[in-house]
């Protein structure tokens, strides 16, 4: 078996890790604003929270999670060689991305409590509402994915 290009996979993961910890930070900053923090450990419903925020704010948060898969998308296709490699960086830089969003807000807020924890996921085009689990199970398949489809050996290097 060939082996994979890790210099290249350390090099996405570390900007996937960078990009993951700012995207908890800015989230953290605006829980503040929005009087949201610390965030209850109990059931929460995310509906009526997000009735209560301005429109401009929700509009505001969908742009700021366009932009984010705008970067990840210009990053597979600035990174990668082939279109598979594109797909599979994409993939990779994705599901790091998400996990370590989750882990930079335990960290920061000590949220979630557990896994089973419903979070809003997406705000577009609609609110997007599960467990914290799933997208840390799609993430960590995401990279699985990557991993096992990323080019080896010489075709890594054209």
């Amino acid at each position: 078996m060939r082996r994979l290009p890790w210099n290249r996979i350390l090099a996405l993961t570390a900007f996937a890790v960078a990009m993951g910890y700012m995207e908890a930070v800015i989230v953290v900053y605006i829980r503040h604003l929005g009087n949201m923090v610390p965030m209850p450990s109990e059931a929460l419903d995310y509906r009526q929270l997000l009735a209560q925020l301005p429109s401009f704010v929700i509009a505001t948060e969908q742009t700021r999670e366009a932009a984010t898969i705008v970067m990840l998308v210009a990053l597979a296709l600035a990174v990668g060689r082939s279109s598979r490699e594109k797909v599979c960086v994409f993939l990779l830089a994705f599901g790091v991305w998400d996990i370590i969003y989750y882990v930079g807000l335990k960290a920061l807020l000590d949220w979630p409590p557990r896994l089973t924890t419903t979070d809003v996921l997406f705000l577009i085009p609609q609110p997007w509402f599960a467990p914290v689990w799933l997208p840390v199970a799609v993430s960590t398949g995401m990279i699985v994915v990557a991993l096992w489809l990323y080019p080896r050996g010489r075709a890594a290097r054209r």
